[in-house]
């Protein structure tokens, strides 16, 4: 289809097609034209965000590295309490639980600081 033909299916000027051209281009189209575009076109738009790794695996992740960062802090204030926690193994089950207790609770996984 020629861009006289979409200008005229969507009731504007064939300048305007240009620009929307552009704009889709260069990343800075609205989703109002875009969805007028689409209209014209007999089609519909859909707008996802698709997340790069399964949600699981970002949850995991995400328990994971704040349990590394409070068991890091736990672990410093035992330490300056000579109380610190030696065995590896022992370090590792008490990141593992934080994390299995983070969890449970996914929303606060996103909660800053």
């Amino acid at each position: 289809m020629t861009t006289g033909q979409l200008a005229r299916r969507m009731g504007v000027s064939q300048p305007r097609i240009v620009k929307l051209e552009s704009a889709e281009a260069e990343g800075s189209i609205t989703l109002e034209s875009l969805e007028r575009a689409a209209e014209a076109l007999g089609c519909r738009v859909f707008y996802v965000l698709m997340p790069e790794k399964p949600l699981g695996e970002t949850l995991r992740l995400r328990a994971d590295e704040i349990a590394t960062q409070r068991s890091a802090s736990v672990d410093q204030t035992m330490r300056l309490e000579a109380q610190a926690v030696t065995d590896a193994k022992a370090r590792a089950a008490i990141k593992k639980r934080l994390a299995e207790d983070l969890l449970r609770h996914p929303a606060r996984l996103w909660d800053e600081g």
